[in-house]
């Protein structure tokens, strides 16, 4: 699953966390103090092994500029997020809980290799389907679906709404971590960075982080016939400050996005982008219809060229017409366009944004991170994957 700005909401930590409430902030973070208690191991390791089998008490909650960090620092979600991950998962999250039980087994792996006692964190844990996997282990959750958070709740696990691109964690706070499925739902390169920075900021040195992201080299190539390139929606539903850089499928030219530093741009600048768009359109058919013949050979590579570099996707999600979670939000999600019925299927479709990832991609996103380095990557279940070790 995902996380992104976190909402209004509360958080149950249930078998001695006590129960606590959601800083309803985008800087909210746990931070070190004088007042937070290590947990040490009675085995002298450098990981957060817990004495005596107790579990680990979250630090106290400072919110405050003299606390806050470069790294806590993040712009607003982008529209394409909030609209398209963040209600989507909202409304459809029973029926996707019900269909996430599999675990992968080389997430499971990398969970079981890790020292008895560690504190592991699951960013974007969705169901919680990884939480306890290894019962040597202590885990939190967080994610930022409350409705998924809530299931995990029920099922006795400590989770929290919470942001990918900002945990609300003290530096060097877990043994380990992990993302799993998380990163391609954010639609900048900046924020997929950032949250990466952060995974790493939140174990301590010597700890392990692992990544998976879908890759745009799917082992069933026929799924690809099945998403909707974004660019056919981009300029009709959502173009928009925040929204990712996108190449036109039929044109040659890589077309000017709005920089992610003006994710707050003016409405100026978002006409000025799109009429600039129309204008290359216009040129480009205005062209084609010179030579008919040709113009269908150009079309047609161009097509297929811009097919096999396109990485933004909606991916469809059928919400069956019986599930019970069909009379509320997608009830509404039908109303507001959002979601569309489907009566020759029976369900409710929602988009859900993908960023899928090329070959190298994930590698180079981590590239030039000064503390931490890469010890393993490989490609499961149409996934690249990645594990590093904070080195300082």
């Amino acid at each position: 699953m995902v996380l992104g700005i976190a909402s209004a909401s509360r958080f149950y930590f249930k078998r001695g966390f006590g129960h606590s409430s959601v800083i309803r902030s985008s800087f909210c973070s746990l931070r070190s103090s004088s007042d937070m208690k290590e947990v040490s191991s009675d085995k002298g390791s450098s990981g957060s092994a817990l004495a005596g089998g107790d579990s680990p008490a979250l630090p106290p909650v400072k919110v405050g500029a003299s606390l806050r960090s470069p790294s806590s620092v993040v712009q607003s979600t982008p529209e394409i997020e909030k609209k398209y991950v963040h209600r989507v998962y909202d409304a459809i999250a029973p029926h996707f809980s019900s269909t996430r039980f599999a675990k992968w087994p080389k997430v499971s792996a990398f969970l079981n290799s890790l020292a008895a006692g560690s504190l592991v964190l699951d960013a974007g844990c969705g169901n919680g389907k990884y939480l306890g996997l290894n019962p040597n282990c202590y885990f939190i959750g967080c994610d930022i679906s409350a409705p998924l958070i809530k299931i995990c709740a029920d099922r006795g696990h400590e989770v929290l709404v919470a942001d990918a691109v900002n945990l609300p964690y003290r530096t060097g706070y877990g043994d380990a971590a992990i993302s799993i499925a998380v990163l391609h739902h954010l639609s900048t390169e900046r924020r997929r960075r950032k949250a990466v920075d952060e995974l790493i900021r939140v174990v301590k040195k010597g700890g392990f982080v692992l990544i998976t992201v879908w890759a745009r080299e799917q082992e069933d190539g026929a799924l690809l016939n099945k998403w909707t390139p974004l660019t056919q929606k981009y300029l009709e539903e959502w173009v928009g400050p925040g929204s990712p850089r996108v190449r036109s499928p039929s044109s040659p030219l890589t077309l000017e996005s709005i920089p992610e530093a003006e994710e707050n741009g003016s409405r100026e600048q978002l006409k000025e982008f799109t009429d600039k768009y129309t204008d290359l359109r216009s040129l480009q058919l205005r062209h084609l219809h010179m030579n008919s013949q040709a113009a269908d050979l150009s079309l047609a590579s161009l097509t297929k060229k811009g097919c096999e570099d396109q990485q933004e996707f909606f991916v469809p999600w059928h919400l069956p017409y019986h599930r019970a979670e069909v009379s509320g939000a997608s009830a509404n999600a039908v109303a507001s366009g959002l979601a569309k019925k489907d009566d020759k299927k029976g369900a409710v479709v929602y988009n859900r944004y993908y960023h899928v990832f090329s070959e190298g991609e994930l590698e180079k996103l981590v590239s030039g991170i000064g503390n931490a380095v890469v010890v393993d990557r490989f490609f499961d279940k149409s996934n690249w994957c990645i594990i590093l070790e904070k080195i300082s």
